[in-house]
């Protein structure tokens, strides 16, 4: 017999089946007005060729420039066409209202680790929280037809385009219809434009209803999508690899070839063959020359330096003339590597220059090389004849250059043979002073002795060389503190370069000071960054130079953390540089010996005999020493400086 009252337990469970009564109830009215009003907001659009063609809202989200430019270059095709889309902002674009838009272009570069740039972050993380959240549905944008193209970089694998990929798939889960496929620009693969050029034609053959869009479903839920990238439709096509990178402003014209069943189609526009390319294309040689480089063969270049000029007339040399006793007018500047692995914040070069993780180019001899980049070196040289002011003698001294530089551009330990080219350089007296970017350590270590070995360390923390050196590697770092663990078992000279960036890294005195024990270099070079004006791939400014009483400032603070195992030794003031040195090594009885011996050099590397970096120092003079009334400028020069007349001053004549 049932008991008279309803018991606790049997009052709750009635309580709680009318509250998921009333709550389904409630869900229901909710999500009927919502497919309503989705209605009423989003009506049908007309079939292609019918009805005017929808006002289309043209977004953008930029890092450097292109994807906003590119956005305007699209803007300009639609309005030929009759159609109007004003580029705007992804920042400032209010995600609600995309239910009630007829038409989205969105336009928009990866960021680091395949995220979206931080202009599209809030509209990125709206998308992918409504995709990922069931009461959202699948008909939340279903009024809503898309396009969206990507702007990246193949060198960075598999994260190439990522952002433009996650918001067609995010958007298409939302029941949205991708009219256009995805369109994946390769900023650094030369085929930039093409790309580009072919995705705006079949947008604006949409939008005016001349082409039905051929985008993935968008009846499609799409959430089978959020878990995994799509893979490709023909598993026998794939990109071809030829790793070679431009620079976006400079960016090829030719789209990249294509492997099909296991063979390459398609010429490749640079002169490359059966799949082999040079890595300096047309563009990138016609860039390069503008700024005066000589490009020889297929990836290597020379140029005459500015302070190779002046010492030919006489007006002071470079700062490796005060500190390390080069003569400015024999020094060659070259690289057999065009090509690095960074994007650095203050490249010389506005990354006019190829970059790439590893040698996939042509590769040129070694021999041929040199003998190219000394006969383009002398014509430089040759050329100075008759300017005001050279002297005679140097102009033939000139003419036998005694040192190389390998530290124009580039990267020159990616070159496979750089220790032929080594050895060469060497069996013609000619000192090597290299530079490499601290991210190839194995190629540091197995290379044969240097005359002076140097290691870019353009920040002291993961972030912020991430931030200056925007580096190709996802393990950079890493590759980073080896390349600097590896200087400590070079018997020859050693150094850490620090290029100071006021703002970025000039305020990271103690994070350097605890890299020192890692390679123990021989010097520590800290120069000012030196400003080259404003591109789209820095934002730079003078307010980043430091002064020179800024660099001896940090100079003496980080000789003083070293605990007295490095002193502040030699200053060049013209070009905003000082140089520490370990205090065991190359001062001795109160003299500084940082000047090399070059004679020396060469007579211990032809014996081919181990030897250290003291078997060849010699005394620095006393013009060159720190503190010095000099400042480092050789007093057997003249000084010269240009008179500047600059606003009122200049109209009076």
């Amino acid at each position: 017999m049932p008991p008279p009252f309803p018991t606790a337990t049997a009052a709750a469970s009635t309580t709680s089946h009318l509250a998921l009564l009333l709550l389904l109830s409630s869900s229901s009215v909710f999500f009927l007005y919502k497919s309503l009003r989705l209605r009423r907001n989003n009506p049908p659009s007309p079939p292609p060729g019918q009805g005017p063609a929808p006002t289309p809202t043209l977004l953008y989200a930029s890092a450097t420039g292109t994807s906003k430019a590119l956005a305007a270059g699209l803007s300009r095709r639609l309005a030929e066409a009759g159609v109007t889309a004003h580029p705007a902002d992804a920042a400032a674009f209010d995600p609600d209202d995309l239910p009630s838009l007829p038409l989205l272009l969105l336009v928009l570069p990866t960021h680091d680790g395949g995220a979206p740039p931080p202009a599209a972050a809030f509209l990125a993380r709206w998308l992918e929280e409504s995709a990922a959240d069931f009461r959202a549905g699948a008909a939340l944008l279903s009024g809503l037809r898309f396009a969206v193209f990507g702007v990246g970089s193949r060198a960075y694998g598999e994260t190439f385009n990522a952002a433009a990929r996650s918001f067609s798939r995010w958007l298409r889960a939302l029941g949205a219809a991708e009219v256009v496929a995805v369109g994946e620009g390769d900023v650094d693969g030369g085929d930039l434009e093409v790309v580009f050029e072919e995705w705006c034609g079949r947008v604006v053959r949409v939008v005016k209803g001349e082409e039905i869009g051929e985008g993935h479903n968008g009846e499609s839920d799409g959430f089978d999508e959020l878990e995994e990238e799509e893979s490709d439709d023909d598993d026998d096509e794939e990109e071809v690899d030829g790793g070679e990178v431009d620079m976006e402003d400079i960016a090829g014209k030719a789209p990249a070839a294509r492997r099909r069943n296991g063979k390459v189609e398609g010429a490749l526009s640079n002169g490359g063959e059966n799949g082999v390319r040079d890595m300096v294309t047309p563009i990138i040689r016609t860039s390069l020359e503008k700024q005066g480089y000589k490009i020889i063969g297929s990836h290597s270049g020379v140029k005459i330096c500015r302070w190779t000029k002046s010492q030919l007339r006489g007006r002071g040399g470079c700062y490796k003339h005060s500190f390390y006793g080069i003569e400015s007018h024999r020094c060659m500047e070259a690289t057999p590597s065009l090509a690095c692995a960074n994007k650095c914040v203050f490249c010389w070069r506005h990354h006019t220059n190829p970059v790439g993780k590893s040698w996939k180019w042509k590769m040129d001899d070694p021999l041929d090389i040199v003998n190219a980049a000394i006969d383009q070196h002398t014509k430089m040289v040759k050329q100075m004849k008759g300017v005001p002011g050279v002297k005679p003698e140097r102009l033939a001294e000139g003419l036998s250059p005694r040192h190389c530089a390998l530290s124009l551009v580039g990267e020159p330990i990616m070159y496979p043979e750089i220790n032929v080219l080594i050895d060469e350089l060497h069996r013609r007296h000619i000192s090597t002073f290299l530079v490499t970017n601290a991210q190839f350590p194995d190629k540091i270590k197995t290379l044969k002795p240097i005359t002076q070995l140097y290691v870019s360390v353009d920040a002291a923390t993961k972030e912020s060389l991430k931030a200056v050196d925007r580096p190709l590697f996802s393990d950079f770092w890493e590759r980073f503190l080896d390349s600097l663990k590896s200087l400590h078992d070079k018997d020859q000279r050693t150094v850490y370069r620090l290029t100071l960036v006021k703002g970025w890294n000039a305020e990271e005195i103690d994070g350097y000071a605890k890299l020192l024990s890692l390679g123990q270099p021989d010097f520590i070079e800290i120069k000012g960054v030196t400003y080259c004006g404003s591109s789209a791939t820095s934002k730079l400014t003078m307010e980043n130079v430091p002064w020179h009483s800024d660099v001896k400032d940090f100079s003496e603070a980080l000789a003083l953390k070293s605990g007295g195992v490095y002193e502040v030794a030699c200053e060049h003031a013209h070009s905003c540089c000082v140089l520490l040195a370990k205090v065991d090594k190359f001062k001795i009885n109160g003299k500084w010996h940082t000047w090399i011996d070059y004679d020396r050099f060469h007579e211990l590397v032809t014996s081919g005999k181990p030897f250290r970096s003291q078997d060849y120092m010699a005394l620095t003079p006393s013009w060159a020493v720190y503190g010095a009334e000099e400042g480092g400028f050789d007093p057997d020069q003249s000084r010269y400086k240009k008179e500047r007349r600059h606003g009122a001053a200049a109209l009076k004549d």
